[in-house]
């Protein structure tokens, strides 16, 4: 994993005090909408969904093209810049004030593998054309599968998927996802991958929401966030390392799949993983 990323050192919720900040949701609020059962959230769609025409925001069915979308876009309901199949109206109104809560997540950390010699070997101009394709190739992959990009770290990607977006298989969509991005990458090419790429993949209840203060952003924060990278940093080239949480949740476990007992950087107790490939 890129020594430019410092995981989150938070294994708490936030103060409460970012429970309401001045014109801010509560964290009720919050959940409903991270969870997708906000009060008048099915009325909403049921009226969004009758303007013309898809393809739509994928939580609020809010059209984003022909008539319907040119309409949605003069009220902010465009796509979203962290994930274009949602509507930014309905995160970017909570993105402006601190707040969140805590939900059932999964979370992805993807990384380059020997990102440091190839940068070496390659060049600065060939090395940052295929950050490029990484970032371009990784974001098609979890846009496919409704994760949500949360944030691009030197040779990684990180993501979150949520419950408003997937349902309750938000682990089976991080698993696949990762699986998309290693065979995106070309782990399943005779020839080998144009990218070496470790995955790390957790399911766990984590704060969701925005933080900052003049600058704010929406991410997660938490143990389970910690966990998921220094999985990503253990993954070899080809590996996504699914914790048993994750994959149960998935209800993924086979008897074929192999297992590993890792004990994590800043952990005392070992932690069981599932090894997944391409």
């Amino acid at each position: 994993m890129s020594e430019a990323y410092t995981a989150p050192v938070s294994e708490t919720r936030p103060p409460a005090t970012a429970g309401r900040p001045e014109g801010g949701a509560t964290d009720a609020e919050w959940r409903g909408i991270l969870e997708g059962t906000a009060p008048g959230f099915a009325a909403g769609r049921g009226i969004l969904r009758l303007i013309p025409s898809s393809p739509r925001c994928k939580l609020c069915l809010a059209p984003f093209s022909g008539l319907g979308g040119q309409l949605m876009r003069v009220i902010g309901r465009r796509p979203w810049a962290k994930n274009p199949n949602m509507c930014g109206l309905c995160f970017v109104q909570l993105e402006k004030h601190r707040g969140g809560a805590e939900i059932d997540v999964s979370l992805l950390f993807a990384d380059i593998r020997g990102s440091t010699g190839l940068a070496e070997t390659m060049g600065t101009e060939r090395f940052r054309t295929l950050m490029d394709r990484f970032y371009h190739a990784v974001t098609e992959v979890l846009i496919e599968h409704d994760g949500i990009v949360d944030k691009f770290v030197g040779d990684e990607v990180v993501a979150l998927f949520i419950p408003a977006l997937t349902g309750a298989d938000h682990a089976k969509r991080a698993i696949a996802s990762a699986q998309g991005i290693l065979a995106a990458t070309g782990h399943r090419d005779p020839d080998g991958p144009w990218a070496p790429i470790g995955v790390g993949v957790h399911t766990g209840r984590t704060f969701v929401g925005t933080i900052g203060d003049t600058v704010t952003d929406f991410t997660a924060i938490g143990d389970p966030v910690n966990v998921t990278a220094r999985l990503a940093s253990e993954a070899a080239a080809g590996e996504i390392l699914v914790t048993r949480a994750a994959s149960d949740a998935a209800g993924a476990v086979t008897a074929e799949l192999e297992r590993r007992s890792l004990t994590l950087r800043g952990r005392q107790e070992p932690l069981d993983v599932h090894v997944f490939h391409a």
